[in-house]
């Protein structure tokens, strides 16, 4: 029993010497081991509730747009990009502000908004979408060469299309016919052969002395085509207004303004 104790004995000793070599450094590992994990905790926390604060200034100016409360919708516009700059409901609500601003005839703020969306998205297909949108506002204020400068940017192939579409139209406006003739072409290579979307921007390029194959015949037993609206010719130089319809989220979601 005496040489048991006295073998524990030493190995206490060793433990001792050997904690005094190493023990404030471990005791430093596990310090900031567990304040790593409680500040990951308290992010994770703390961005949740950022996030919900965001969505929910988000909400509001959504509210506004279908109500056309243009008051509403600054001021909850003003605490989003004050407080939530770094979150994609920022560039989101801003979009959506810019439509509130167009509907309510302040172009110049409207388009000042759009230009915010491009200085602070980090969204890919929302750079795109503010892009066009500011492109077609300088086309409906008839300066053509500021709207060609946001559209010969590159964009992904969702939005070529579109792109091209408004690029005609922007050509058109300055007498370029033969380039907008080009665009359109692009236009119509790009866009999905059964939208009626498609038809509008046929009309314009047939305008521009292009001519457009004749579609191939229906297999037996499929369902007949519908006829292009004869609306579809309505202001063949100007914007599309459903080019981009109302959201925030994609090319074949965004409008002007």
């Amino acid at each position: 029993m005496a040489v048991y104790d006295l073998e524990e004995q030493e190995q206490i000793e060793e433990f001792k010497a050997w904690w005094a070599r190493h023990g404030n450094r471990i005791a430093a590992v596990v310090i900031a081991l567990c304040l790593a994990y409680v500040g990951w905790q308290g992010w994770r926390w703390y961005s949740a509730g950022h996030a919900e604060a965001a969505a929910t200034l988000y909400g509001a100016i959504a509210d506004a747009q279908r109500s056309g409360n243009t008051a509403k919708a600054k001021e909850a516009m003003a605490q989003l990009a004050d407080r939530y700059t770094g979150t994609p409901y920022a560039a989101r609500g801003a979009l959506v502000y810019a439509k509130v601003l167009w509907d309510a005839g302040d172009k110049t703020a409207a388009r000042a908004q759009l230009q915010w969306v491009l200085d602070h998205a980090s969204d890919k297909d929302l750079l795109q979408v503010a892009r066009f949108r500011l492109a077609e506002t300088w086309l409906d204020e008839g300066k053509s060469d500021e709207a060609l400068k946001l559209l010969d940017a590159k964009t992904d192939d969702a939005f070529v299309g579109i792109y091209a579409d408004l690029r005609g139209d922007a050509l058109a406006a300055a007498g370029r016919n033969d380039d907008a003739r080009k665009a359109y072409e692009i236009a119509l290579a790009k866009l999905d052969s059964r939208s009626p979307y498609r038809n509008y921007v046929e009309v314009k390029f047939q305008s521009m002395g292009g001519t457009v194959a004749p579609a191939p015949a229906p297999l037996p037993g499929a369902p007949a085509a519908p006829a292009a609206s004869g609306n579809a010719a309505a202001g063949s130089g100007g914007t599309a207004p459903a080019r981009a319809a109302g959201g925030a989220t994609g090319a074949k979601d965004g409008a002007k303004p």
